[in-house]
């Protein structure tokens, strides 16, 4: 029974690549996705190992101190192996970003995607309201949903690469991005807090998916030969990302900590993850030696 939650929310700030091994399509090193959905996702189990090596390092605990043991469990023989007192879930995309014929580019999502956000909203205890009004998509495939004061509409269009939408202004578009904009981002991104509710669209599910599933950042990568600068046999690959400004968010649970040495409750096992995360940057998945993976995290409030 896990009795303190919280969402943790993971805005990119440079390419992130969680990757899933090697590839058998057109990229050699795609990135993780959710079977069914094929919406990209970093698992639960990098998103709680990342956690591990920032908690540690920023504390400055041995990786079998106590306090560690306490947070995330101690792998052993039998009866020496210890449960651990923080549950991520997996980290999965709400905003996904989308070149825009006007405002530069859109944050995309879809009635499906914010659904999902809402019911972990609530597992967590956070009030998101506003799909009541907007339960029922358009009955035009080709029509998206924007604010009133949208930055987006060219002409009389909103056009996402060579794609064009008829646009829908509804003011519940607004109020979402201005609640995602005050709970997802740090204070310090004043530009980007103005600017997400004007840059919002929610997308028809179908295309939704396919700007997620096509429209990831894919670099080539190659290494040479130090004396003849040629590429080295086999050494030439591509590696998908998740681009700039991709928001994502991951359920946090705690329970009181489970070893001896510690007596923390569960929501003093969110205060530390809280005190040591919330507006830090923070780097995931590969490729951190070449810059990839920053990553501003924040952590919103929560329920018992």
């Amino acid at each position: 029974m896990f009795e303190a939650k919280t969402l943790m929310f993971i805005y990119v700030e440079t390419p992130l690549h969680a990757g899933s091994g090697r590839g058998l399509g057109a990229v050699d090193l795609p990135i993780q996705r959710e079977r069914v959905t094929h919406y990209p996702i970093i698992q639960s189990s990098g998103v709680k190992g990342k956690i591990r090596a920032e908690v540690r390092q920023r504390n400055g605990w041995r990786d079998d101190s106590a306090e560690v043991t306490a947070l995330f469990g101690k792998a052993g023989e039998e009866g020496a192996s210890a449960a651990g007192a923080i549950a991520p879930g997996d980290a999965r995309v709400l905003l996904f970003p989308v070149r825009s014929l006007a405002g530069v580019f859109a944050w995309t999502t879809s009635l499906h995607a914010l659904a999902r956000f809402q019911r972990e909203c609530a597992l967590v205890g956070l009030n998101f309201p506003w799909l009541d009004g907007l339960s029922e998509p358009p009955e035009d495939p080709a029509t998206a949903l924007i604010g009133i004061n949208s930055a987006l509409k060219a002409g009389e269009s909103v056009v996402l690469e060579e794609f064009s939408f008829r646009p829908q202004p509804n003011e519940a578009v607004a109020r979402i991005g201005e609640w995602i904009a005050q709970h997802a981002l740090p204070p310090e991104y004043t530009y980007w807090q103005q600017e997400l509710p004007r840059k919002l669209i929610i997308l028809p599910e179908d295309y939704f998916r396919d700007f997620i599933t096509h429209g990831t950042e894919v670099q080539t990568h190659v290494r040479l030969d130090p004396d003849k600068k040629t590429v080295q046999t086999g050494a030439l690959w591509t590696t998908e990302s998740l681009p700039v400004d991709t928001l994502l968010y991951a359920p946090l649970m705690a329970t009181r900590s489970r070893v001896d040495g510690t007596k923390w409750s569960a929501g003093d096992v969110l205060n530390v993850l809280r005190e040591t995360l919330h507006g830090q940057r923070v780097q995931f998945g590969g490729d951190e030696t070449t810059g990839q993976g920053w990553t501003t995290v924040t952590l919103a409030g929560g329920g018992q």
